[in-house]
């Protein structure tokens, strides 16, 4: 859900504006009637990867061409 707040408005209650974006709300700034920004979240950093994750859970079988039936079945054919 969105909230539309002009400027003036936004610049006296900036901060909570900032806190209600930063909860998840959409706000959008308006400047003589007309839609002007849009104040949201930013994204979540993504995670640091990690090599190795799976080191020791996968044999060599895992590596093994796949029977005909299934590559069939993956091709869609």
């Amino acid at each position: 859900m969105s909230e539309t707040v002009n400027v003036h408005d936004a610049k006296t209650h900036f901060s909570r504006l900032l806190e209600q974006a930063h909860a998840g709300k959409e706000i959008i700034l308006s400047k003589a009637g007309k839609p002007y920004a849009r104040l949201v979240p930013l994204a979540e950093a993504p995670g640091v990867r990690q090599p190795g994750h799976l080191q020791g859970r996968l044999d060599d079988a895992f590596f093994d061409a796949l029977p005909d039936e299934e590559l069939t079945a993956w091709e869609g054919r």
